[in-house]
């Protein structure tokens, strides 16, 4: 019988001064990278945050075309149904994380809300709104909305997103947020989309702030 995979681990910050943490906030890193990659946003969002717990962890995979890094699932054979397969799998993981840190936090199950980008952000929003409870919000950084065409069916919950992407963008381009936006109104989830001209595959200041806005709004009191 086969060893059970390793559950997924990488770097944490905050709470701010030693505080209880009072919500949490998962960073799921891009294709070829690690969760060390996104962990560097945390001390800004911080600012607006300090009560939150943020934790990066590293994709389940080695990077199947590189040396170096991890990744969510394979791209090499980008056919929608092996596409569809591996963000499943990549779910199932990510899910166990993201309940095991709650637990561990000591925090309520509705408390957290999942970032991502790139490869990461289609893995958030994959797996997002197909939790129960749903996070907080949700935000997909320079990402891609796989299989939209389940969501009727598997979607479980209704979590706001925030849609960020550079229009520069070569390496994912910035149409596939648009379609995202698209698909996720006509199911009836609030969406917010910033744009960022001349941007290319990565995120700025302004998608930064905006990003920070929306989880201050998130995790604002009833």
């Amino acid at each position: 019988m086969a060893e059970p995979a390793a559950p997924l681990d990488g770097p944490h910050y905050g709470p701010k001064d030693g505080r209880k943490a009072e919500q949490l906030v998962v960073l799921c890193h891009g294709l070829g990278a690690d969760g060390y990659d996104l962990i560097d946003l945390a001390p800004y969002w911080s600012a607006a945050l300090p009560a939150t717990c943020f934790a990066a962890p590293n994709a389940p995979e080695p990077h199947s075309l590189a040396p170096h890094g991890r990744q969510w699932f394979d791209i090499s054979d980008r056919s929608p149904a092996r596409l569809l397969a591996g963000v499943r799998r990549a779910r199932e993981k990510l899910d166990l994380f993201i309940d095991s840190e709650l637990a561990r936090l000591g925090l309520p199950a509705t408390e957290y809300a999942l970032m991502g980008f790139s490869q990461g952000a289609m893995t958030a929003l994959f797996a997002g709104l197909r939790r129960a409870p749903g996070p907080r919000a949700i935000l997909a950084y320079s990402g891609a909305l796989i299989a939209p065409e389940t969501l009727a069916q598997e979607r479980r919950n209704s979590a706001p997103v925030l849609l960020v992407h550079g229009e520069a963008d070569e390496v994912l381009p910035a149409f596939l947020s648009r379609d995202a936006e698209r698909a996720l109104e006509a199911e009836g989830i609030a969406v917010e989309a910033h744009f960022s001209p001349g941007l290319g595959h990565g995120i700025d200041d302004a998608g930064l702030s905006a990003g920070a806005l929306f989880l201050q709004r998130a995790f604002a009191p009833a």
